[in-house]
C-alpha cells in the first residue's frame, strides 16, 4: 500500500515538474502549457501508453490534466467503434461532460464569491 502512494506521488510530481519546466524554461503561457499537457495525454492514450501508467501510478496519473486528454481519446475511440464517425464527437463529450460542467459551475461560483482580477 505504501508503494502505491509513493509511485502516485512520484508520477504525479513528474507530470507537474514537466508543466513547471514548460513555464520556466520554455517560457510558455499557462494556456499553451495546459493545451500541450492535454495533447500529450491524448497522444499517449491514443497509442495505449497512458492506461499502463494509470494502472501503475493510480491517482498520480489520473489527477493531472494529462488524464483529461486520455479521457477524450478513450471516449472517442469507444464510441467510434460503436457508432462510427459520429461516435468520435459524441464519445468525447459523454466521457468528459461531468468534468467540464463542474469546472464551469465552480468557476462561476468562485467568480461570484471572490473579486476576480483583470
Amino acid at each position: 500500500m505504501l508503494a502505491m502512494y509513493f509511485w502516485a506521488f512520484v508520477i504525479g510530481g513528474v507530470i507537474c515538474v514537466i508543466g513547471q519546466l514548460l513555464f520556466d524554461v520554455a517560457k510558455l503561457t499557462p494556456g499553451h502549457t495546459l493545451s500541450l499537457l492535454v495533447v500529450i495525454g491524448a497522444v499517449l492514450g491514443g497509442f495505449g501508453l497512458y492506461e499502463p501508467l494509470v494502472d501503475f501510478a493510480g491517482a498520480g496519473a489520473t489527477v493531472p490534466i494529462t488524464s483529461f486528454g486520455n479521457s477524450l481519446v478513450n471516449g472517442a475511440l469507444q464510441d467510434a467503434q460503436a457508432h462510427g464517425i459520429i461516435g468520435v464527437l459524441t464519445g468525447m463529450f459523454q466521457v468528459t461532460s461531468s468534468g467540464i460542467s463542474a469546472a464551469i459551475i465552480f468557476g462561476f461560483i468562485g467568480a461570484l464569491l471572490f473579486k476576480p482580477k483583470g
